[in-house]
């Protein structure tokens, strides 16, 4: 959608008014969307990824939402940032409204919110009642996976199940009736038979130009434990720092539950490994001798890899930026070939990659120490 069909949108709106899931660009990655103040309908968000029940979704609104409508005790900080960094990649954890229902929070009593500055997702969630409501939107891929950044990688993760939007604005009404074909006698149960439900509608928007998830911010305990960095991305905490004047802390055992802060996540289906930059020449080699095919993302240059080593290879900016707009790409492309694992050249260890490496570290926590059993072996 290079230029943005406002019918297509309209009918989008609708299916989400109908209880049915819209995947939509966003400028981090592609979201799958629901109505967030309805249960059923983020149940089928939940049902379609196969994603644990108290995992959290983020509630995403249109520029200039009221923000006392989905929490309370606002602090003065939110606001700061709110002007400073909204529409784009920062959500902020806040105290949820009684109003809204926990279905987005996992259970709890906290609710992301955030603005994203796509076009299309503006767009979207300004038709979407009148540019009042909220849409609950993880990312479009199954639990787990790597997050998708265009439409076609929502195409793969979702198959058959997705609806392109580009046929929606002529069949509409068949549209919406696929997507809820799933209703049940209780319209509020939280589990429902998948094998009857859930057609995704995609909006395409081209790629997202972020990359990566949005910084995740906890402001809900600011008394007691300041505000605290759930999750690093494209907005830093020096970023932050500047704004509210004071520096975000870590994690602590009693914050929040956030998307994407399990330990394994944004996982391919080979194993992901890390390896050190002046290691990886020497580790391809010695894996190639004993039969491992391998493929690599990397940032080095391409005359540095042993020729006839490895079985694909992605070559990466070495910007932070850059890299983590075609991180989950290359992951996906690697995924493709028929290596038994993606080598990663690991990338520097300095504040500016603190998301990326966030997102690999999480890629690659089920392989933990993988190619040395490969190399022993």
């Amino acid at each position: 959608m290079s230029d943005i069909d406002h019918k297509v949108l309209g009918q989008a709106a609708a299916i989400l008014e109908s209880g049915g899931l819209v995947a939509f660009p966003t400028e981090t990655v592609y979201g799958l969307g629901a109505d967030a103040e309805n249960p059923a309908a983020v149940a089928r968000i939940y049902a379609a990824k196969g994603r644990p029940n108290d995992h959290p979704v983020i509630v995403h609104v249109a520029p200039g939402a009221d923000l006392d409508y989905w929490v309370t005790d606002i602090p003065e900080v939110a606001r700061r940032l709110v002007d400073a960094f909204w529409p784009g990649p920062l959500t902020l954890i806040l105290k949820r409204h009684p109003r809204i229902p926990d279905a987005v929070s996992g259970g709890q009593d906290t609710v992301g919110l955030r603005c994203p500055s796509h076009p299309v997702a503006i767009a979207l969630l300004s038709a979407f009642k009148g540019g009042k409501g909220g849409v609950a939107a993880p990312s479009a891929n199954k639990f787990g996976n790597v997050s998708p950044t265009t439409a076609q990688h929502v195409r793969d993760e979702f198959g058959p199940d997705v609806l392109d939007a580009a046929g929606m604005a002529e069949t509409a009404a068949h549209a919406v009736a696929a997507m809820i074909t799933a209703r049940m006698d209780d319209p509020d149960a939280k589990v429902f038979d998948t094998a009857r439900s859930l057609r995704v509608a995609v909006l395409d928007g081209g790629s997202s130009q972020v990359g990566i998830e949005s910084t995740i911010l906890d402001l809900s305990r600011l008394a007691t434990h300041g505000p605290v960095l759930l999750r690093p991305g494209h907005i830093g905490a020096q970023d932050i720092c500047d704004v509210i004047g004071v520096m975000p802390n870590l994690p602590d055992q009693s914050a929040p539950r956030a998307s994407g802060t399990l330990e394994s996540h944004y996982a391919p289906k080979a194993p992901v490994a890390l390896v050190d930059a002046g290691q990886l020449p020497d580790v391809l080699a010695r894996l190639a001798a004993r039969g491992h095919k391998a493929a690599v993302i990397h940032y080095c240059d391409n005359g540095a890899l042993p020729a006839g080593a490895f079985a694909a290879h992605q070559h990466m900016p070495s910007d932070a930026p850059g890299y983590a707009y075609g991180l989950y790409a290359a992951l996906r492309a690697m995924d493709q070939s028929d290596a038994q694992l993606i080598l990663v050249e690991a990338p520097p260890q300095t504040d500016a990659w603190l998301g990326v490496n966030d997102r690999l570290r999480r890629a690659a926590f089920g392989a933990t120490g993988l190619v040395g059993r490969l190399l022993q072996g």
